[in-house]
């Protein structure tokens, strides 16, 4: 679908902490005019940094200009997003909600917001932020199409998206496009202390770990060969990518990866549950 928008569309987005902040910068960065973008966060230095940096007016909380947008990004923690729900009800009259809380399933959000039925779920990633997030995207079945067709519109802008026809598919997306930026990081982590002890000093280490794993996931996903091929292709038998890999096989490294992402499934199931 066509990511260009209409210049008569306004969006407030509520939280502006990590994901909100890489909405914002992605959408900023595909030609959302300032003056569309309405950001609400109760911490002062967070606005006062979007002001500085971004030159948004942004507020504390919501407000009556809420009237003049028509999508509605709640871009808040779980935990909070009860308490942002009940703050902008007041100002909904037809207004898209879009709702990238992980876990919290759309009718209880509903319900926070007084039975307000134009709801769609997204579960976007961080690297939205460059344009190069993956969004997974969620709506009752009385959603009316250009609700959908909008939400599609805002979050293809910033990366690649998924409809999923069961609601329950996103708890699996957040635990492997969500939360996935994280165990990248993580590995990177590991292979920048590795270049540590290998006597790189910390810029050295940055430099080597990033443009490693940023040059095989970009071959990767220019590739339409499998991983384990490609994996084979660069660890022939006893030499020194075969000696690492042996390493990793004998920690169960990969299993390891497996059951994390499965635990991150199940935590976006117990909060949908506590709720």
């Amino acid at each position: 679908m066509d990511a260009t928008f209409d210049a008569r569309i306004r969006i407030a987005i509520v939280g502006c902490g990590h994901m909100g902040r890489a909405l914002i910068d992605g959408l900023l960065e595909r030609g959302i005019l300032h003056a569309q973008l309405i950001p609400i966060d109760p911490d002062a230095q967070v606005r006062a940094q979007l002001e500085q940096m971004l030159k948004l007016r942004c507020v504390a909380a919501p407000d009556a200009a809420l009237h003049t947008v028509q999508v509605l990004i709640l871009a808040v923690k779980p935990h909070a997003l009860e308490n942002a729900a009940r703050q902008i009800a007041p100002y909904l009259t037809t207004q898209l909600v879009i709702s990238i809380a992980a876990g919290i399933r759309i009718a209880t959000l509903a319900r926070w917001l007084g039975g307000y039925p134009r709801i769609v779920r997204a579960m976007p990633n961080l690297p939205a932020a460059i344009g190069l997030g993956f969004t997974g995207l969620a709506a009752p079945s009385d959603v009316r199409d250009n609700d959908r067709a909008r939400a599609e519109r805002i979050l293809s802008s910033v990366g690649r998206i998924v409809w999923c026809q069961d609601e329950s598919r996103l708890d699996a997306i957040t635990a492997l496009c969500g939360s996935g930026p994280a165990y990248v990081f993580y590995f990177i982590e590991a292979l920048e202390e590795a270049a540590r002890r290998l006597g790189f000093d910390g810029a050295q280490a940055r430099t080597l770990a990033r443009t490693t794993f940023t040059g095989a996931a970009a071959l990767a996903a220019q590739s339409s060969t499998a991983a384990s091929v490609l994996r084979a292709q660069v660890s022939p038998p006893n030499g020194t990518t075969a000696a690492a890999l042996a390493s990793f096989e004998a920690d169960r490294i990969k299993q390891a990866i497996v059951r994390g992402v499965l635990a991150a499934r199940r935590r976006a199931i117990e909060i949908a549950q506590d709720e």
